[in-house]
């Protein structure tokens, strides 16, 4: 499996698939398969649902009464550090719980910050020479290995220049985002804004504001154009 890092969490965790419990511990396992987030594993002990074998070794079904999740999870016999270890496949559970708060998308790194920080640095957003948003009241949010992210009041942004969008992407530590293309001479470019209506409570300083990708846009602060950051987004 290539590098792994792995740690003993004090938190009890949870599994549901079905409206049934698959598994339910107090020792979970962090994992990091370098470079990925990190996955619990949870201790064969614990888990509550039938594991069925499938022709592929390591890897089961999740089978409970209401319904089966194939290749749902994966044992590791030949690993010293996972032996009597099992990973969910997070996306195919239907909750998870961190004590008793619901987690999504992944579990949260507890080496990962996130901290929103209200400024009053002037930040201009610009497209092929428009201006798409310009604030002095942006709150900055700075999360761990990402670049900063300056969300801006909607009374400061060009609504006449957004296009509504279907899409919707979560996070783990800030929630829910939907989004925005921007119409700008005549091109649409998409999913160029997003807005958290109702976040995390980690991250509720950023509530209904709204955040251009600063890779694909031209971002001035306090007038001096920044560098794009090249990130997966880029």
């Amino acid at each position: 499996m290539g590098d792994l890092r792995v740690e003993l969490s004090a938190k009890r965790v949870r599994a549901y698939f079905g409206g049934e419990l698959v598994a339910d511990t107090t020792e979970p396992r962090l994992v990091w398969e370098v470079p990925h987030y990190p996955q619990y594993y949870v201790p064969l002990a614990s888990v509550r649902a039938e594991l069925k074998p499938t022709v592929e070794p390591g890897v089961h079904d999740v089978v409970t009464r209401g319904g089966t999740a194939a290749g749902a999870a994966k044992t590791f016999s030949d690993s010293d550090d996972l032996r009597d270890l099992v990973r969910f496949d997070f996306a195919a559970m239907d909750e998870w719980l961190e004590e008793d708060e619901p987690i999504y998308v992944h579990p949260r790194d507890p080496y990962k910050r996130v901290d929103v920080l209200a400024s009053s640095r002037h930040v201009r957003v610009a497209l092929d020479g428009v201006t798409l948003a310009a604030s002095s009241q942006p709150r900055i949010l700075f999360e761990t290995s990402l670049p900063p992210r300056y969300y801006l009041p909607l009374s400061d942004v060009r609504f006449d220049l957004l296009r509504p969008s279907a899409t919707q992407t979560r996070c783990p530590y800030k929630g829910t985002a939907g989004y925005w293309s921007v119409e700008v001479g005549g091109v649409v470019h998409d999913d160029l804004v997003w807005i958290y209506r109702s976040p995390l409570p980690e991250s509720q300083k950023v509530a209904g504001m709204a955040c251009f990708f600063s890779e694909k846009v031209d971002l001035f602060l306090d007038g001096e154009l920044q560098a794009k950051p090249d990130t997966p987004w880029s």
